[in-house]
């Protein structure tokens, strides 16, 4: 057994003759001494010292036998996997005016209609939940809140017909919230909706307007206090290069609302996209076209840090897997047409099939396999990016014609977020690895 291409090594400050090792594919973080790590590079570990290491992703039979590994990846999970994540548009309507909104550049295509509904219910019971799977299910717009009628007449046929199989979400931009809404919805299996915040309110009502021009923070911030206690909510934010300084505020608002950490889910904060010489959103300027624009890591770094600080959860850096490499998952516009992933609903060339006619498969246009190359294979971070995010090489090309590397973005923050994911007994040992 030999050391893993695909894992990074951090010094460790605290021990000179000690390394932290990153492994990529399975997020496991190590402290082993600068012998152990000499020995896994050579293959001369005894077969004790090298199986809590192996388990755990950090050693490989060969280069040749890991190749095949990471080229069967997507394979392997798909073949063992009994999940299904969709996403369901209900309506294309919304009571905002976000000027980032992928949709922004599409003509309005109305809600989904009775019987698209019912033909996604019958879809998701005979290919899903018919199969004993579990299917968490995205209730999207659009605005979902504008058509509550239409995700109970979805949810409460899937709960009846899956019961715990069956897991609702919705993704909402707030403003609609409130108890007895959401008092109706839980009993359908709702389970948990994710709002988004755009910084305190001089800088949210600026990017999430109304309609009409007037700011949404304060709706927005009454309806996630009525739910809280019901369902769980996640919070997102979508800053830019001019934005992502002000979060901080946000956070210590939310603290000051009761907001605290223990009633609220995730807390997560990401870059908006779009910006000059996009192709895809052409009608937004001000986030980013690539993941190596340099402003990105210092804002995603600071406002980790931010985050942790004042107790929220944040996320430990580990495997990614996109939808669109999950044969499962599937997102369904509200006109009844098949998309891999809700941000290429409307672009010509993506759609996989409909509800009607049945679903044709990947089509090349989603690059599914740009990844499989010499460069990516030989990367470490592979198993972190897989050819990165589709949607944001469509944004800057036009097309997804290549991989969106994030080789830049991780080279400055992984480190930092490994280092940052550590409890506080610190990195585990191999033989604490053995017992985990």
């Amino acid at each position: 057994m030999i050391l893993s291409r695909y894992v990074k090594e951090f010094p460790s400050p605290e021990a000179p003759d000690q390394v932290l090792l990153f492994s990529c594919r399975t997020g496991a973080v190590v402290r082993v001494s600068c012998a152990t790590l000499e020995a896994a590079r050579s293959g001369s570990l005894s077969p004790a010292a090298a199986a809590p290491l192996e388990k755990h992703g950090f050693l490989t039979p060969d280069p040749a036998a890991e190749r095949a590994e990471m080229l069967a990846w997507f394979d392997r999970i798909n073949a063992a996997r009994r999940r299904a994540g969709m996403v369901a548009v209900l309506t294309r309507r919304c009571n905002l005016a976000c000027p980032y909104c992928f949709e922004g550049g599409q003509a309005p295509e109305g809600d989904m209609a009775d019987e698209t509904a019912d033909l996604l219910v019958a879809m998701i019971e005979r290919e899903c939940l018919a199969k004993g799977w579990r299917v968490d299910l995205d209730f999207y717009g659009g605005e979902p809140l504008l058509r509550p009628d239409l995700i109970r007449r979805i949810a409460a046929p899937l709960r009846a017909a899956g019961g715990g199989f069956f897991h609702g979400h919705m993704v909402s931009n707030g403003t609609l919230l409130n108890r007895e809404a959401m008092a109706e919805l839980v009993p359908l299996g709702i389970e948990s909706v994710k709002v988004t915040l755009d910084g305190p309110p001089h800088v949210h009502d600026r990017h999430r307007p109304y309609g009409g021009g007037a700011g949404s923070f304060r709706d927005i911030l009454r309806g996630v206090k009525e739910v809280a206690e019901l369902v769980t909510v996640h919070v997102g934010g979508n800053f830019t290069r001019e934005s992502w300084r002000e979060y901080p505020a946000l956070l210590d608002l939310l603290l000051v609302e009761g907001l605290t950490p223990d009633r609220l889910g995730t807390v997560r904060f990401t870059p908006a996209v779009g910006g000059k010489g996009g192709g895809a959103l052409p009608h937004f300027a001000e986030g980013c076209v690539t993941c190596e624009e340099p402003w990105l890591a210092e804002a995603e770094l600071t406002l980790r840090d931010e985050l942790v600080k004042r107790g929220f959860r944040v996320p430990k850096p580990g495997p990614f897997s996109c939808m669109i490499d999950l044969a499962s998952d599937l997102a369904v516009d509200a006109d009844g047409r098949c998309y891999k992933c809700p941000a290429f609903m409307g672009h010509e060339g993506y759609a996989v099939g409909d509800l009607r006619g049945g679903l044709t498969g990947i089509v090349p246009a989603y690059g599914c396999d740009i990844w499989k190359q010499e460069e990516c294979l030989d990367c470490a971070y592979l198993p972190l990016c897989f050819g990165g995010c589709r949607f944001m090489k469509l944004v800057e090309a036009g097309r997804v014609d290549g991989v969106s590397c994030l080789r830049e973005y991780l080279d400055a923050t992984l480190e930092a977020m490994v280092r940052g994911g550590i409890t506080s007994d610190g990195a585990k040992s191999p033989s604490e690895l053995s017992s985990a």
